[in-house]
């Protein structure tokens, strides 16, 4: 058995431990709830914005084609990770990373976030750019790569636009996925998708309505889909954060109930070392008398 200083010593380390581990819970649950308010407010602009696109796509038919709308042959695939910067996440980051690995073919990454570029770099894998991403997830941190995604695939660098990251379900359930951005699917279809996935009811009405562009379908779509697909990537920034924070919350709980079931058992063995040590004592005590007499 331990030595009751070594395990005064150790209760003093675990309650340093619990102690910080229990600051790093509410400092990410804080930052998670912000996260999550974030991802929730931004869904209502995603789902009208492709209900007008596809309301545009409906009355141009096919008199109208957008580089961005064709797909093509698939030669080299471009694929977007967006992870975290540290680590005390749990598994969040390791699922993802296991998913950039089931990634077959010729392939092109982007990294957001410091874990993602560091796991490419080490695997070797050819990685073209990296853009910062904060806590606090700000639109003019997902324009510039929204903006390089988009001009590797107009100019042909890449035939395909995939994006993986931690998609939030709920504060215990955060799911590796991976999903196309370009080219850009129905935005019908799209819709359906992203009201199932919010639980926002209500059907998707095609609009059947007779409209007039001003200016013609052509600029309206040139301005419209890079919008949208900065859109898109922030939503998936935003779910990715709040999974990120999510994760670590719930890491660091486990963490702080974990230090406290070690304390309980570390207690217990003080006690029991120092009844033992008391015991010990008294037993010498008597054995001294008991030679005197």
């Amino acid at each position: 058995m331990a030595s009751t200083r070594d395990i005064r010593r150790r209760i003093k380390s675990v309650k340093n431990t619990r102690q910080i581990t229990k600051a790093m819970e509410l400092v990410a649950a804080s930052k998670m709830g912000r996260a999550q308010q974030a991802a929730k407010a931004g869904r209502p602009f995603a789902i009208l914005l492709a209900q007008m696109l596809d309301a545009v796509a409906q009355q141009v038919g096919e008199d109208v084609t957008h580089p961005l709308l064709k797909p093509r042959e698939v030669r080299t695939r471009g694929v977007l990770v967006i992870s975290t910067d540290r680590g005390l996440c749990g598994a969040l980051n390791s699922n993802l990373f296991r998913l950039i690995t089931e990634v077959r073919g010729p392939a092109k990454f982007v990294s957001m976030g410091r874990k993602g570029t560091q796991f490419l770099t080490r695997t070797k894998r050819e990685l073209i750019a990296e853009f910062p991403l904060s806590d606090r997830v700000a639109l003019r941190e997902i324009r510039p790569a929204a903006d390089f995604l988009t001009k590797a695939f107009l100019e042909g660098q890449v035939d395909t636009v995939e994006v993986i990251y931690a998609q939030f379900v709920n504060t215990l359930n955060q799911t590796p996925a991976r999903v196309p951005l370009l080219p850009i699917a129905e935005f019908s279809e799209f819709v359906k998708k992203l009201r199932a996935s919010q639980q926002i009811g209500g059907p998707v009405d095609r609009d059947v309505r007779e409209m007039l562009f001003e200016p013609d379908p052509a600029s309206l779509l040139d301005v419209m889909l890079p919008l949208f697909i900065t859109g898109e990537l922030y939503q998936f920034a935003l779910a990715a954060k709040a999974s990120e924070h999510s994760a670590r919350m719930v890491a660091m709980k486990t963490a702080k109930d974990n230090a406290t079931t070690l304390l309980g058992d570390l207690t217990l063995d003080y006690n029991k070392a120092r009844q033992a040590a008391i015991t010990q004592e008294i037993l010498e005590i008597a054995a001294a008398q008991y030679s005197a007499a």
